[in-house]
């Protein structure tokens, strides 16, 4: 009996049938939906910090008003993929069983509380909601945008969750 034989017949997880079954259930043209959709809110994300630093380096109203729209549509196309992903995860047995896509999972919806937090501190307020408070979760979003994402990748890329197989794998 080989290691590798010994291994999947003491490990639970690695033993069931569905945990290579990790390709993408809602996909365009091949291409998993969820990570196309990933792409704006990280950008606004990191956007909303950015100008949150130019207005608090320049005092013009105009980035207050930039942040404030950076991080509603953040949050709005956040909850878009949020919603993508969750099918994804519920849907693909080989992405649910795998503990690391339960602590992206968890990250990214704790973000996504922090970036609407974020707005919602700005919508009465969007200049004087910038210092302190708004720059301060502005950083924070980018760090768990950080974190979050490295997640994603890890289980894209070390997993090749939501990846297509090639028939020359096993």
């Amino acid at each position: 009996m080989t290691e590798k034989t010994k291994t999947l017949r003491s490990d639970p997880i690695l033993s069931r049938r569905s945990f290579d079954e990790t390709e993408s259930r809602i996909a365009f043209a091949s291409h998993p939906v969820h990570a196309m959709m990933v792409a704006f809110p990280i950008s606004a994300a990191f956007g909303t910090f950015g100008a949150d630093l130019l207005y608090w380096a320049t005092g013009d109203v105009f980035w207050a008003r930039a942040a404030l729209w950076a991080i509603g549509s953040g949050f709005i196309f956040g909850v878009l993929a949020g919603m993508v992903g969750t099918v994804e995860l519920v849907a693909v047995p080989g992405i649910r069983v795998r503990a690391a896509s339960w602590t992206h999972f968890i990250l990214a919806m704790t973000l996504l509380s922090v970036l609407g937090g974020n707005w919602g501190l700005r919508l009465g307020d969007p200049v004087g909601a910038i210092l302190p408070y708004g720059v301060m979760l502005s950083a924070l979003c980018v760090l768990m945008t950080g974190l979050t994402g490295w997640h994603g990748g890890k289980l894209v890329f070390d997993y090749q969750i939501g990846t297509q197989r090639g028939s020359d794998q096993d």
